[in-house]
């Protein structure tokens, strides 16, 4: 099947006849939940899969050492669902293709005869489950359900051959989610090898020389701080939304960590919007502001490319006439490492600012600024294209989900192969 294939090469309507062949069945019927607890050192195991390392909307989880873990765990086998039962809203669960430990905050669940383990998985992923099982949460702070009540989630069980028919297609649509993933690992590594040539040899042939905190730079390049190059100021706005409403849903861009994080070199999206009360307690920032973060996540950076407001958690920085703004972006994401280094940490990591003006950088001359921001610019440009069509994947995914899963789109009359890594889950 294509990976960017349509709803129509998948499946098909059919009418309510077939529809009777489905059944309502609760979990707890068609599936059991693994209760054997262990001690971690005591098993022949080598991997623990805790909550941190199962991912929303990512069915496969990665996982860490037992080495130093003590405290009980559960044990779990290849093709076992890993339901998160605690703060289910955070909508976590995957199917390892190992043996292992997790925690007992997770449900090993295991399908009986008749059901299919990755059908169970994207059954269990759904937002209906979700739903259920914070519906059934107990505990206000760290909100947990309970197999007694999470089994008795119903849902329509249609034929096993139908199971490995819907399972099949979202396990493809899962397949290119992955391999896009990993085309941006690549060019995100390309790129973070790239920047690591173009500052520290530079774009045209240069002698070089290792210069203090900069380390390996061209000799001929001028060495200088950040605070003489550019304006550094923070973000002015301390409302939140939940505080106060009333400054928000206006016409002017106010952005915050968030979208810095997600952008790649150039801000063009933002979430929300400041009246011109919230205005009024802001500072607006120009196009062409470097905007860089300076708590909890440090020093990832932005050029925004229109008139934008922020809170005082990240800071603007205007390059003068003789800075590419692009080419300064880059050189703080490649600074970003050292950055981290500089922070302080309290209740969560800060940047002060008094440490990064006077941060050391370099300054080429602007024609050769200009030739290393447009080869890592592409860069950039190739990762948001695949960031994008993982996006479109993962609306599809979604789309497919609610179809399938509801009976609503039939697969059962349809020539769909099912591979191996599908069929031997029952």
């Amino acid at each position: 099947m294509s990976e960017r294939a349509t709803l129509d090469e998948f499946s098909e309507n059919t009418d309510s006849e077939q529809n009777t062949e489905w059944r309502n069945v609760r979990l707890g019927e068609v599936s059991r939940k693994r209760s054997n607890n262990v001690d971690p050192q005591k098993v022949e195991l080598d991997r623990h899969v805790g909550l941190e390392h199962i991912h929303p909307n990512t069915p496969y989880p990665s996982w860490e050492s037992l080495e130093d873990l003590s405290s009980t765990k559960r044990r779990f086998e290849a093709g076992d669902v890993l339901f998160a039962k605690l703060r289910p809203n955070l909508e976590k669960s995957a199917q390892p293709d190992f043996d292992g430990v997790s925690s007992t905050d997770i449900f090993p669940i295991v399908a009986k005869e008749g059901l299919n383990s990755k059908f169970l998985l994207y059954r269990l992923s759904s937002k209906p489950a979700y739903d259920y099982a914070r519906r059934t949460s107990a505990g206000t702070r760290m909100p947990r359900t309970s197999w007694n009540l999470f089994s008795n989630f119903e849902f329509g069980l249609p034929p096993l051959t139908e199971q490995r028919k819907i399972a099949t297609v979202l396990y493809t649509v899962d397949q290119a989610i992955e391999k896009t993933e990993e085309i941006i690992k690549q060019i995100e590594n390309t790129g973070k090898g790239l920047r690591q040539t173009l500052f520290s040899e530079g774009y045209y042939d240069h002698e070089t020389e290792s210069y203090g905190t900069l380390g390996q730079v061209p000799s001929d390049w001028q060495k200088t701080r950040l605070y003489k190059i550019a304006d550094v100021s923070r973000g002015k706005f301390t409302h939140r939304p939940r505080n106060d409403p009333a400054f928000y849903d206006g016409e002017y861009p106010f952005i915050q960590t968030g979208e810095v994080v997600d952008a790649v070199g150039k801000l063009t999206e933002y979430n929300q919007t400041l009246n011109e009360k919230g205005k009024g307690v802001s500072k607006e920032f120009a196009p062409g502001t470097i905007i860089i973060t300076i708590a909890g996540n440090i020093g990832d950076t932005a050029v925004a490319s229109f008139p934008v407001y922020f809170p005082d958690s990240l800071v603007g920085i205007t390059p003068n006439e003789n800075v590419d703004e692009y080419f300064l972006e880059h050189y703080l994401r490649y600074r970003q490492e050292f950055l981290n280094r500089l922070s302080t940490k309290t209740t969560q990591k800060n940047l002060n600012l008094t440490l990064l003006r006077p941060i050391e950088v370099v300054r080429p001359p602007l024609e050769e600024q200009k030739k290393i921001a447009e080869s890592l610019t592409s860069i950039d440009n190739q990762i948001k294209r695949e960031r994008q069509y993982k996006k479109q994947l993962e609306r599809f995914k979604k789309g497919l989900m609610q179809d399938l899963l509801s009976g609503t789109v039939r697969t059962i009359d349809t020539n769909i192969t099912v591979p191996d890594e599908v069929a031997q889950h029952g």
